[in-house]
This record gives C-alpha cells, sequence and structure tokens, in this order.
C-alpha cells in the first residue's frame, strides 16, 4: 500500500518569520495598502516603508505599483534597482538583490517549497541571491537557494532551478544555459 500525504499532519512550527505577531499584521495592511495596490505610484514612500520595517535599501531603487513583498525584514536590496509590476517576493528566508538588478513586472522569487517526499508536506526554504547586473525577465520564477551570479539572465517566462552562471543567458522551465551575455559598451 503506498503512503498518501497527511495536510492535518503539516506542521511549520519550527519557522519563525524573525518577527512579532504584530509587526507581521502592520506589516500585512501596509503591503497591501502601498505595495500590492496599483494605485499607489509614489516610490519614495515605499522606499521610506521597507526600511522601516527593516528592509536594507540601496539609493536610486524604483519599484513600481502592485508588487508583493512577504517580509520586508528578510530582504536587502543594493542601488540602482528596478522591480517590475506585480513582481512577487516570496521571501520566507533572506533575498539578497544586488546594485543594478532588473527584476522585470510578473516575476517571482520564491524562497519557500514544499518536501513532497514527506507524507507531512514539510516546508522547506532558502535564500536568494542575485548578484549585480542580474536581469530576471517578466514573468520568470526563481526558486529556494538558487544564486544568480554577476550579470547572468533569465529569460521571460523561465524557471531557475539551480544557479546560474555569471554573464551567461538562461531560458525555459527549467531554465538551461543558451549563450553568453555581452554587454557593449
Amino acid at each position: 500500500m503506498k503512503i498518501t500525504t497527511r495536510l492535518s499532519k503539516y506542521s511549520n512550527s519550527w519557522y519563525k518569520p524573525g518577527a512579532s505577531g504584530i509587526k507581521i499584521g502592520l506589516w500585512y495592511f501596509t503591503n497591501l495598502l502601498f505595495f500590492q495596490s496599483g494605485l499607489f505610484p509614489f516610490n519614495g514612500l515605499k522606499i521610506i516603508l521597507l526600511r522601516s520595517f527593516g528592509g536594507k535599501i540601496g539609493k536610486g531603487v524604483v519599484i513600481k505599483p502592485s508588487v508583493n513583498i512577504k517580509y520586508p525584514w528578510n530582504i536587502k536590496i543594493g542601488d540602482h534597482c528596478w522591480i517590475g509590476e506585480k513582481v512577487w517576493i516570496d521571501n520566507l528566508a533572506f533575498v539578497s538583490i544586488g546594485d543594478n538588478v532588473c527584476i522585470s513586472q510578473g516575476a517571482f522569487l520564491l524562497t519557500g517549497n514544499h518536501n513532497y517526499k514527506l507524507s507531512t508536506f514539510d516546508l522547506m526554504v532558502g535564500e536568494i541571491v542575485l548578484e549585480e547586473g542580474v536581469w530576471i525577465g517578466a514573468k520568470a520564477i526563481v526558486t529556494p537557494g538558487t544564486n544568480c551570479f554577476s550579470h547572468s539572465v533569465l529569460s521571460v517566462n523561465s524557471v531557475a532551478t539551480k544557479d546560474l552562471e555569471a554573464y551567461m543567458i538562461y531560458q525555459g522551465n527549467p531554465a538551461q544555459k543558451v549563450k553568453e551575455r555581452i554587454i557593449e559598451t
């Protein structure tokens, strides 16, 4: 007889999001009103709010409307980064974004997943690192524990399930290396 999934036995009691319930609640409403809303385009206030909730945010960062950030205290964004419309940063674990990184519209940085091999479907988390000059294309997904090294590109609608080499372009699901990224002056 095959063992089946038992979601009634699921527990992520070991997971601590890094903040009190009050702080999480305050962030939930702040995120809903000022970040997820397409009606609030004021970038400067978004930066102030992220910093006030513990986010490490560099200078010249642009955050478009309808962005969803799970926990700002679990994020570091370098200088001159662009976060496009409808980007979802589901940072149950730490997300580090280097300088001059572009995360295009609808992209998803996913730091949590579930262990499908266990009947209890346990939560698994892994940090994401996007080094300097990385470009995550529209509707692309970066999975837990993935490092995108300097100036790598994850093209539109692709899924990074493993580390991306520096100055290489990746495409597909799962993403495969397709060619070198050559930047002209």
